[in-house]
């Protein structure tokens, strides 16, 4: 290997300031250039002892075994300890979401087993730029462009400075072993298409594209956490001179809303929509328009926001407040990991049972029987479940009726499964078929709270 552009990626994962003297982590590690350069650097400015590598094979290409082959000749070179697993992911559906899922819920294992501090990826410049540039076309607002931060938690991403060319070309130069991932080339994926046919038109404008999509993001974050701490001062100042009613949240005088710039009043109106949910809620210029209007309409009126929060205007006084819940989507949830299910946050630990019953709340499962990713999705018509300790199956409508489960919060609950069978509700029921065994010194631990 040569030392010279070892010593470059070094640097750059040293300059990145993500990773404290002495720290050790898991390093996410696909048989690509990117991976291959992140290793390489993290390998000598941490030392290879405190680096475990983690490589996911899913099987789902003909020469995916040579991915692995390639991880296994890198960690060999740079004497890096290396965990190679292959996990089953469906092959419908969003594959890359669950793949995605599988990864950083076997990252996230192998971290906490280990005791070691951080989670670190291979994302590059260019992975920001194209993340910018496609929430720029699919989804609005502000907090969309945020995307690919240098840390988040455990995760941090110490390549970000340098362009994905720059980190090949490094890699390259130290004879670093990697190869190539073919679907990277194919426009069936929106990203690919973004790599391969709109990022080389833009640096064909101005060659200096990533860098500038880098550094407006940057600006954008910090002024981002300005932004929303502006909100919530005035957010504060504003709300606590309004009676608050039975049951209500947040609330803002008229005047007091009028005496805002607009653009600033939006945001106290998201701050305010936020509180009342429990949750984020996407507030755009438009309904914002529509409350401030009716803020000032004698007879006042109603605007429903997404999330199931309407925004109630009378007698001088905009209130937010829950509207008939929204069914939420049905998500992804590692074994470990966690994952947000509308108002909620579900979470899955793997560690000791708790010695003592810790009620409906919190279910202590079987790990093997679960499997390492889960479905977290509203109640379905027909769906069964064994519940613990009741000796037969239920219909989850009729144990909702004996547990007197109300009917406006039944689609709302967290069901948890495992492949298409039922293995906790949270709140109503553990299944008898995944509770972890007396005596077990491994647990899968799931637990479900409402989420700011």
């Amino acid at each position: 290997m040569d030392a010279a552009p070892l010593d470059s990626l070094a640097g750059a994962v040293r300059s990145s300031g993500l990773l404290a003297e002495g720290s050790s982590g898991v390093a996410l590690c696909s048989g690509g250039a990117d991976s291959a350069a992140l290793l390489a650097g993290l390998a000598i400015a941490c030392g290879p002892e405190r680096v475990h590598a983690l490589h996911l094979n899913y099987g789902l290409r003909e020469d995916s075994d040579r991915d692995a082959e390639a991880c296994r000749e890198l960690c060999d070179l740079l004497a890096v300890k290396l965990s190679v697993e292959r996990p089953q992911v469906a092959e419908s559906g969003n594959v890359q979401a669950a793949a995605r899922a599988l990864r950083y819920a076997a990252a996230e294992r192998l971290r906490a087993e280990g005791g070691s501090d951080w989670i670190a990826t291979g994302h590059t410049r260019t992975d920001l730029a194209e993340t910018v540039l496609y929430r720029l076309a699919s989804s609005p607002g502000r907090r969309a462009l945020l995307g690919l931060a240098p840390r988040r938690d455990r995760v941090i991403r110490p390549l970000l400075e340098l362009g994905r060319d720059e980190v090949r070309a490094l890699a390259t130069a130290a004879g670093l072993p990697f190869r190539d991932d073919p679907t990277n080339e194919a426009p069936a994926y929106a990203r690919n298409r973004i790599r391969n046919e709109v990022l080389p038109v833009l640096e064909e404008i101005a060659p200096a594209v990533e860098a500038t999509i880098a550094a407006t993001q940057s600006e954008l974050r910090a002024e981002s956490e300005l932004l929303d701490r502006l909100a919530v001062e005035s957010a504060d100042a504003a709300a606590g001179a309004v009676a608050a009613a039975p049951g209500e949240t947040a609330a803002i005088a008229a005047d007091a809303l009028a005496a805002l710039e607009p653009a600033l009043r939006r945001l106290v109106l998201r701050e305010l929509a936020e509180r009342a949910a429990g949750r984020p809620v996407a507030l755009g210029r438009e309904p914002a328009a529509e409350i401030s209007r009716l803020s000032r309409a004698p007879e006042g009126g109603v605007v429903e926001l997404r999330g199931g929060i309407e925004a109630r205007v009378e007698h001088g006084v905009v209130r937010f407040a829950a509207a008939a819940p929204e069914v939420p989507d049905e998500a992804a949830l590692g074994v470990p990991g966690a994952c947000r299910f509308g108002a909620w946050r579900v979470r899955a630990e793997l560690r000791s049972p708790p010695s003592d019953p810790l009620g409906l709340d919190v279910a202590v499962l079987d790990p093997r029987a679960l499997g390492p990713v889960l479905t977290v999705r509203p109640w379905r018509d027909g769906d069964r479940i064994r519940p613990l300790g009741l000796g037969g199956s239920k219909a989850l409508q009729d144990l909702f009726t004996d547990r007197k489960v109300p009917r406006s919060l039944r689609r709302t609950l967290p069901v948890v499964t495992s492949g298409n069978r039922v293995a906790w509700v949270a709140g109503v029921a553990v299944s008898e078929e995944f509770a972890a065994s007396p005596g077990s010194d491994r647990a899968a631990v799931l637990s479900a709270s409402r989420h700011p």
